[in-house]
């Protein structure tokens, strides 16, 4: 089978995590993705560390399978060849500080208004309009104005995701906008205009709170490696010493908890624990009564009950462990990719689509194909005339 993007163009002035998981997941399923970089370093984000046989584990993750190709937009004759490769791509993404892309003719609006089947995203970080529209951002500083941390962390302090999860989330919205856009001009034949930003994507993933907080009138309460509103569900710890996470989503579940892993259906029925509200107002006689049961079983043993009762449950891995986890090797989720230090193990894009292997090109180094690019474009200017 044929990758549901091939034949598709994408040009990406990018930088960071946003823009590039978005072309990124673009490549992985057959898109031509020409990254335009800095001449000389390139993306900023190649040096955020060197574990990764000496180059950065963010850049990895984010720009397998692309071409580098190294400009100064600000000079004429690069800002043209920038231009010359946009009359015949298909998407555009860019995410320059606030005003720069305007200012270089390069926002969404402008290129699609040149280039009518262009489809242009415009990736900011609070978006156009409004009194933070110029202002800078960044991950943690749009967790902080979208709330994420009052609602993150224990209930003495808050603390970031360890996921730079506003560029992410852009970066997602970034892709779903262009495949959007792609399918309206396969059926009309115009390109689309669009924006995306940090804080607007993080307001989405804070409607569950923002809801709850407006209908409740009170915060939503930090709790740690607990849920906020379901019990019991967390982390309970057995006789062995070690953690095991479980989560009881509704009552039929608070029943085959109670029958089959604790060994007592009359505990399903006591008014303390016999709805979820009361057995989230009752939380610590709950969580008592559960590992009081829990210490006389070893961890294996509470998660060999969890899954007779068809009760969802975990082990607390480290990364290390997740990295070795049978699940990802079983089904041969890493593939090796190249780069300019050596191979890289990667992880397979998320999505599963029987006989398409997706694809996982080299990591490029800065300017890589700098030249091949623009002796393309003048080999099609030739030809063109």
């Amino acid at each position: 089978m044929s990758l549901p993007l091939s034949g598709i163009t994408v040009v990406s002035l990018e930088q960071a995590i946003a823009a590039p998981l978005a072309s990124r997941h673009l490549a992985d399923w057959g898109a031509r993705v020409i990254k335009i970089e800095r001449a000389g370093k390139g993306d900023f984000c190649r040096d955020y560390d060197t574990v990764a046989n000496g180059m950065s584990s963010q850049f990895i993750w984010t720009n397998r399978s692309k071409q580098s190709v190294a400009l100064d937009i600000k000079n004429p004759e690069d800002a043209q060849a920038l231009f010359t490769l946009l009359e015949t791509a298909d998407v555009f993404l860019q995410n320059l500080a606030p005003g720069s892309a305007a200012r270089l003719g390069l926002d969404a609006k402008s290129l699609v208004a040149r280039f009518p089947r262009l489809i242009a995203c415009d990736i900011s970080g609070y978006g156009s309009g409004g009194p933070y529209s110029s202002k800078k951002a960044y991950d943690l500083l749009v967790q902080c104005e979208s709330g994420f941390l009052d609602i993150n962390g224990s209930e003495a302090e808050p603390a970031k995701c360890g996921l730079a999860i506003a560029d992410i989330a852009t970066g997602m919205y970034a892709l779903n906008g262009v495949l959007m856009a792609l399918y309206h001009r396969e059926r009309t034949g115009h390109g689309t205009a669009f924006e995306v930003s940090l804080f607007d994507s993080m307001t989405e993933w804070m409607s569950y709170p923002a809801y709850y907080v407006s209908g409740s009138g009170k915060p939503l309460a930090r709790n740690g490696m607990r849920h906020a509103t379901i019990a019991p569900y967390g982390p309970f710890r057995a006789g062995d010493g070690r953690s095991i996470f479980f989560g009881v989503q509704n009552e039929r579940e608070w029943v085959s908890f109670c029958r089959v892993v604790l060994g007592d259906e009359t505990i399903a029925s006591d008014a303390r624990f016999a709805s979820n509200p009361r057995r989230l107002a009752n939380r610590d006689a709950l969580e008592a009564l559960i590992e009081a049961r829990f210490a006389g079983w070893t961890s294996d043993d509470v998660l060999a009950r969890l899954d007779a009762a068809a009760i969802a449950n975990a082990r607390m891995n480290s990364v290390e462990e997740f990295v070795r986890h049978p699940q990802v090797h079983a089904r041969g989720r890493t593939r090796q990719v190249d780069s300019p230090t050596g191979p890289q193990t990667m992880f397979v894009p998320a999505i599963t689509i029987p006989g398409v292997e997706p694809v996982m090109n080299p990591i490029p180094a800065v300017g890589e194909h700098t030249q091949s690019v623009l002796d393309e474009l003048r080999n099609n200017r030739r030809s063109a005339a």
